[in-house]
């Protein structure tokens, strides 16, 4: 009888363990994170090196053309990114690429970017976000809910800030803006935490998220875009994917354009996603 006890006490432990088994959700996966490593040494970023320190990239805007740079501050390396004076877009005006970090349901990007002394603001430029689908869903490519989304940041008039956002429901084809609360401005020379965070919708429902928080260096973060309404697609063929790396003046014409040299520093960049 004891025998029997026993036996009957393992079966049942077996059984829990397998129901456990069962009933654990296949999204539960421990998030992974991917960090950008400056390796090289301070100066110009040539191609090989970017290669090195963003692996799988298809294209690339800016680096060629030596607008990009590695400078050390503190101990530490950013990119510095020059904005040429006149010009506007990644491939004339500042840098841009995206970087595969394989396909996810949620995914959330930091980074800290400071922004020169005399950071000439015009009427706005671009930051980088969050993207996935097969197409490059930005410059008047509308998001049509099966070729992709993208979520990057603007600076606009004065050092205003918002999020700039392609996704099903955009009202035009150019990017929908979420602003930022109006008394907030991006400072100068002063280090500005980034974090922006995305979660995909359920197929059929509008129940994506976008947030965004900010925080400087003496202050708290502090939350500047809440969205919890969000359809990014229409199908269930892509997901985050990419970290968009993408800063420019524009706008699509050259009253956008600095009229003078300026450049932003950005360190510090990894993806969080599950």
């Amino acid at each position: 009888m004891k025998l029997l006890k026993t036996f009957a006490s393992h079966l049942l432990c077996i059984a829990l363990a397998l129901c456990h088994f069962e009933m654990t959700p296949a999204d539960a996966a421990e998030p992974t994170l991917k960090a950008v490593i400056l390796q090289g040494a301070s100066g110009i970023y040539t191609i090989p090196q970017w290669k090195k320190d963003w692996p799988g990239c298809a294209f690339e805007g800016g680096i060629k053309d030596g607008r990009v740079s590695v400078v050390e501050r503190d101990g530490a390396k950013s990119l510095r990114i020059a904005y040429a004076p006149g010009q506007i877009g990644p491939e004339n005006g500042g840098a841009g690429w995206r970087w595969p970090i394989g396909t996810h349901q949620s995914a959330e990007l930091r980074y800290t970017v400071r922004f020169s002394k005399d950071f000439d603001w015009v009427k706005g430029g671009k930051l980088p976000g969050l993207c996935g689908g097969p197409d490059n869903v930005s410059g008047g490519r509308p998001a049509t809910g099966t070729n992709g989304f993208s979520a990057r940041l603007m600076w606009r008039r004065d050092g205003r800030g918002e999020a700039y956002i392609y996704h099903k429901n955009q009202p035009e084809n150019y990017g929908h803006s979420f602003p930022f609360p109006e008394d907030f401005r991006f400072p100068t020379d002063t280090p500005i935490h980034v974090r922006l965070a995305v979660t995909m919708n359920t197929i059929g429902k509008r129940d994506g998220t976008l947030r965004v928080w900010i925080a400087l260096s003496d202050q708290t973060e502090k939350l500047m875009v809440e969205r919890t309404d969000m359809e990014w697609r229409t199908v269930d063929t892509f997901g985050v994917d990419s970290l968009y790396f993408e800063t420019f003046h524009g706008g699509g014409d050259a009253t956008w354009a600095p009229k003078k040299a300026c450049w932003a520093d950005f360190t510090g960049i990894k993806v969080e996603s599950k």
